[in-house]
């Protein structure tokens, strides 16, 4: 009995092969065809399923949220990654940067000493990552904030991290159902019911 799936890929693609030791955050730059947003985590690339509606219009209703509410010197940023270090490079759904950290048109990824927030929406792929590995590893690098969106009850509801910068940890600061009304990283005042 084969193993083959019934619904593979076109014969002719071949599925990157770890090298020994894992793939590094340099090899996301370099290895042909990879599907969009591909993240790596733990030497190890992570491929996203098809995103539902409410993930984009949860991106874009926060995306444009906090475009109207950042000061003029941070940049929102969508579909990049973070060089976490070596073997992580993962894709947050948003990041606030500074405008400063925007190098050249050319970049693929910003340093974690550069965010001051990263923002993740779950979806039933990315639940244990988004809950669990992406935090961990955002608070490690020293991520001063970290929004986690869960879909419930057909709408977002926004967990609000604050980094403890003397055990590099999360400590939950809100959650935010029908508005995101915040004062750091800056002023932000965010309806979540809006339809955008």
């Amino acid at each position: 009995m084969s193993a083959a799936r019934e619904d593979a890929q076109d014969d002719r693609y071949t599925w990157p092969r770890p090298p020994v030791g894992g793939w590094t955050a340099d090899d996301l730059d370099r290895l042909p065809d990879l599907p969009p947003h591909t993240e790596l985590i733990d030497g190890s690339l992570v491929f996203m399923s098809p995103q539902a509606d409410f993930h984009m219009a949860t991106l874009r209703l926060l995306e444009h949220g906090l475009v109207a509410c950042a000061p003029k010197d941070l940049y929102i940023v969508r579909e990049m990654t973070i060089r976490l270090d070596r073997r992580n490079r993962p894709e947050p759904d948003l990041m606030v940067v500074p405008r400063s950290a925007r190098k050249t048109r050319r970049q693929t990824w910003y340093d974690p000493e550069v965010l001051l927030l990263a923002v993740e929406i779950t979806s039933p792929d990315s639940e244990e990552r988004d809950r669990e590995v992406k935090p961990l590893k955002y608070a490690r690098a020293g991520i001063p904030h970290y929004w986690r969106v869960e879909h419930i009850n057909d709408a977002p509801v926004v967990y609000v991290y604050e980094l403890d910068p003397a055990s590099r940890t999360y400590a939950v600061t809100g959650i935010h159902h029908k508005q995101l009304k915040l004062d750091r990283p800056f002023a932000i005042d965010i309806d979540l019911t809006a339809d955008v």
